[in-house]
């Protein structure tokens, strides 16, 4: 848990010297959002919902960097008499975002480290105490709408952990797929 809060802290200061090092021409912003979904494969967990937090450079009027956070929460359910527990994805990721106009299509993906949370076992009721992973690589990849204020998309999000957590048959999925909708804040006049 230690890491997760340097990390957190990390980004923050990341963001704070970002916004303090652009200039107030519109093309610097922090997105705020949410998202919910179905996580895919349904083996541990059946649903995710989430808040997204990032913070975008318009590098060209078409194409936008930046840093990503935020939390993914994913509930777990009972499989074959396997009871999983809940757990989080909290990433640290970098942003990449494609706008081909200034309103309509885009999309784009954040990549970056996904850090599993939560309770340090899989399952309650596992007699094997398999412990859950502690993260990935983590991927979400989106397309979506987008105007001056909102973005609305469709985004699959996953975090890759390898063979960890698996008991018996059931493999450990921290993936979903769902809809997200954000609200763009321009740092600037």
């Amino acid at each position: 848990m230690n890491l997760i809060k340097k990390s957190v802290l990390g980004l923050g200061l990341m963001t704070v010297g970002l916004v303090s090092a652009q200039n107030s021409d519109m093309k610097n912003m922090i997105k705020i959002g949410a998202n919910v979904g179905l996580a895919v494969p349904a083996e541990n967990a059946s649903a995710v919902a989430g808040i997204d937090v990032s913070y975008q450079n318009l590098v060209t009027p078409g194409f936008g960097l930046g840093i990503a956070t935020g939390y993914s929460h994913f509930f777990g359910r009972e499989n074959n008499g396997i009871d999983n527990n809940d757990f989080g994805v909290v990433p640290v990721a970098a942003l990449i975002r494609i706008y081909p106009k200034q309103t309509g299509f885009y999309l784009g993906t954040d990549l970056g480290y996904g850090f599993i949370v939560g309770d340090d076992k899989v399952a309650s009721n596992d007699p094997t105490n398999k412990e859950r992973p502690d993260g990935g690589f983590y991927i979400k990849p989106e397309v979506g709408y987008h105007n001056k204020d909102w973005n609305f998309a469709v985004q699959y999000q996953k975090t890759f952990t390898g063979d960890k957590g698996e008991i018996g048959t059931q493999k450990y999925s921290a993936g979903a797929i769902g809809v997200g909708v954000g609200y763009n804040i321009p740092l600037g006049k």
